[in-house]
């Protein structure tokens, strides 16, 4: 079955990788995402990733008890080239040819970010992982994500977070929370929904990039939503 995107972005959280503890990576959630990415992959998608780095080190939260920000979002940018070395090592294991490039040039474990290579390599069949943000503070991993899957000129870019899509509030904490099938961008930014930072949303907006925010933790759940089954919002122009 031909699949109806031909080049998509996924992000996923920092968070999503600590499975049930509360720190660091569980091995098993992230082979579960490599199968599910990979298994997209071989059907014939190009695919790259963006992966938070919140289950390491977060800056904004250790600006808050006093670490100067700047340091911290670097801090912060390195704990996500961990998190895209753990996911192309458990890529390769199923045999997904795939490169991981920082926006931080650290060349022994990485290829630096440039637009090119990254769209050569996906031509080629490899799935791309953009590590350390977009290599300047104060601008989190969302925004990377919006960036660099506008640079791809991808078709969508695809959210997978903790639950099956945007909330009014947290439903993990509020259980009158009402759950949206579509938004518009500006339904996202004038209700203050906490989907992507402000500016994520607006990168998109400018650049008319879908955003599909799914559950990536339901099994085969990235493969589902590529053909627009199971729970989803979209975040679109118009809906």
């Amino acid at each position: 079955m031909t699949l109806p995107y031909r080049r998509v972005l996924l992000k996923v959280s920092g968070e999503a990788l600590m499975g049930d503890g509360s720190f660091g990576i569980d091995p098993t959630v992230v082979k579960a995402i490599a199968a599910d990415v990979a298994e997209v992959a071989q059907q014939g998608a190009q695919v790259c990733l963006v992966i938070g780095g919140g289950n390491i080190f977060r800056g904004v939260a250790a600006a808050a008890k006093g670490m100067d920000r700047t340091q911290g979002d670097y801090a912060g940018m390195l704990a996500t080239v961990i998190n895209a070395l753990m996911m192309q090592n458990a890529l390769e294991a199923l045999e997904v040819d795939t490169r991981v490039m920082s926006a931080i040039q650290m060349s022994a474990i990485a290829e630096p970010y440039i637009r090119r290579r990254a769209v050569r390599h996906m031509d080629k069949g490899r799935v791309v992982i953009f590590a350390a943000g977009t290599g300047n503070p104060f601008f989190t991993t969302d925004t990377a994500a919006a960036l660099r899957a506008s640079e791809m000129e991808c078709d969508a870019l695809f959210k997978g977070t903790q639950v099956d899509g945007v909330y009014s509030s947290d439903p993990r904490k509020d259980t009158a929370a009402k759950r949206y099938d579509t938004l518009t961008y500006m339904d996202v930014l004038s209700r203050d929904l906490n989907v992507m930072d402000a500016a994520a949303i607006s990168l998109a907006r400018e650049n008319r990039l879908p955003i599909i925010v799914f559950n990536i933790h339901a099994p085969g759940a990235f493969q589902d939503v590529m053909r627009g089954k199971g729970p989803f919002t979209r975040i679109d122009a118009a809906v």
